[in-house]
């Protein structure tokens, strides 16, 4: 039988119906979950061996839980999942602003209408999507907003003065009775509002404007919070935290592997931008490397965090860049070139807060210190490190092996100290660029040595790749303009200055 096509209460305890509280309930599922060796929760990638563990221990516990972690930890995610942990249907009193059990009833008009109506009583069934409720803390969340308030219009049309119980007009939590509720950046409720939320973690009693029910709600509370607003926005009111039973920290991907997964999964990419623009493993990388340079970096506040919304909007940016310049040179097809990393510097600078330092130096200019870091770091896993050669070089004593081999960059370097240049417009079709990096000696020689199997556009990628990855370890200088990024000679472009710069005080 199709428990949906029960209507009545007399039909409900007929089939042998049991009610659950909700914590029982989620652990009973979640156990059926684990024996079968299914996951727990989708999407959540490199939580498997620490938070998501801990989160299954707690709710085996059933214990109402906070996730304390830095934004961007999929903190949110991780508690509107836990809803796939609900049995699918639940009855309830027809009516009920509480979602009564019809076997339970605690609120007064459920225990009316069984009263009134016997066997009779009409029930309906909730959905587990629509047991879940969300408040997002902020300075002027009031008690009534949470728990409830007098209603004077409901007082007025019932005939009811205020000393009547059901004039009451139910807040988010009541109305959440039998389900997950969710109140994200706890620290930045006011402690008095904190307060209210005492004794229905623990005695499950209500006091609204002079009224004490007793009303033992059966919810799962979820909390999150950011380690910051512990010092910078408000804190947790001590005994409120001591009747959260769990803590779980949160994190950040630990890995590269990880931080690309997530950032796959996240991106809204339309098939018709996924058809013309194609990005390389090489380019998705540098972008994962940015966020890690900048969780680093001493001109971020390490506090505040940074994003994987951060690296999500920076792939989205990069392959919008790529798309747009197509379709200006009515190109077909392109891929993701590193000068159209110049495009995801927006993506970077309302993604960071910066410390003192960081804002003296300007969110665009740390932008870009945090792009060319990453292509710094990401270089040396394609190509030989050139701090090392020149560590063999400065000893006077060349290795057997930079014998054999010499500076793979020589020939690189040396058609730039000719007086050479590259100007690379961003706007540029993908065959003048190709035919631009062509120009420089010892480019393509190189990238074929290291990766002889790659196909034209691949090879081209990898000789621009080199260029920036040679301007970020000084051998070769690099200048970003607004629609170009200029490649020279390391002396010739500290030797280009203007008159002015050499003025000085006859008298000095």
């Amino acid at each position: 039988m199709n428990i949906q096509n029960i209507k009545t209460l007399g039909e409900l305890k007929a089939s042998g119906y049991q009610s659950k509280p909700i914590k029982e309930e989620i652990r009973a599922n979640l156990l059926k979950r684990l024996k079968s060796h299914e996951p727990t929760f989708t999407g959540i990638v490199g939580y498997e061996d620490t938070v998501i563990p801990d989160v299954e221990r707690a709710l085996l516990s059933r214990h109402n839980i906070l996730f304390l972690g830095l934004r961007g930890q999929a903190k949110t995610r991780m508690a509107r999942q836990m809803t796939e942990l609900l049995d699918e249907y639940i009855p309830s009193i027809a009516g009920s602003d509480i979602n009564d059990d019809p076997i339970n009833p605690i609120s007064r008009f459920a225990q009316e209408e069984i009263a009134t109506h016997g066997d009779e009583t009409a029930i309906h069934w909730i959905h587990r999507s629509e047991r879940y409720g969300e408040k997002l803390a902020t300075p002027d969340v009031s008690v009534a907003d949470l728990i409830g308030d007098i209603d004077p219009i409901k007082a007025a049309n019932l005939k009811l003065s205020f000393a009547d119980d059901r004039v009451i007009h139910y807040g988010i939590i009541p109305r959440s009775n039998r389900g997950i509720f969710v109140i994200n950046e706890l620290p930045d409720l006011q402690a008095r509002i904190q307060v209210a939320l005492f004794n229905i973690l623990e005695e499950g009693d209500v006091q609204i404007r002079g009224f004490k029910l007793r009303l033992p709600l059966d919810i799962l509370f979820v909390f999150t919070a950011n380690p910051e607003d512990y010092t910078n926005r408000g804190a947790i009111v001590t005994p409120l935290k001591d009747r959260i039973q769990s803590q779980i920290l949160t994190h950040y991907p630990k890995n590269l592997e990880h931080a690309l997964e997530i950032t796959a999964l996240e991106a809204d990419l339309s098939a018709e931008q996924q058809a013309r623009v194609d990005i390389s493993d090489l380019v998705k990388r540098l972008i994962e490397q940015v966020a890690f340079e900048a969780r680093s970096s001493e001109l971020v506040d390490k506090k505040s965090g940074v994003s994987a919304r951060l690296t999500i909007s920076a792939l989205e940016n990069a392959v919008s860049s790529a798309e747009r310049r197509a379709i200006m040179n009515n190109e077909k097809q392109t891929q993701v070139w590193i000068s159209d990393l110049a495009g995801i510097i927006p993506s970077i600078t309302g993604k960071v807060e910066l410390v003192y330092e960081g804002e003296q130096e300007g969110p665009f200019q740390v932008a870009m210190n945090l792009v060319d870091k990453a292509i710094r770091t990401q270089f040396i896993q394609y190509f030989p490190n050139p701090d090392q050669l020149k560590k063999r070089k400065n000893t006077g004593k060349p290795s057997q092996e930079l014998i054999k081999e010499d500076n793979p960059y020589r020939p690189i370097t040396a058609w730039f100290d000719k007086g050479n240049h590259l100007n690379i417009d961003f706007n540029t079709t993908d065959k003048e660029k190709i035919m631009l990096l062509y120009q420089v000696d010892g480019l393509h020689s190189l990238v074929k040595k290291h990766f002889p199997g790659t196909n034209e556009e691949q090879s081209a990628l990898l000789m621009e790749f080199v260029l920036h990855g040679l301007a970020s370890y000084s051998l070769i200088s690099k200048k970003m303009f607004e629609s170009k990024v200029e490649f020279k000679d390391l002396m010739g472009s500290m030797m280009d200055f203007n008159e002015k710069d050499f003025e000085f005080d006859e008298e000095a």
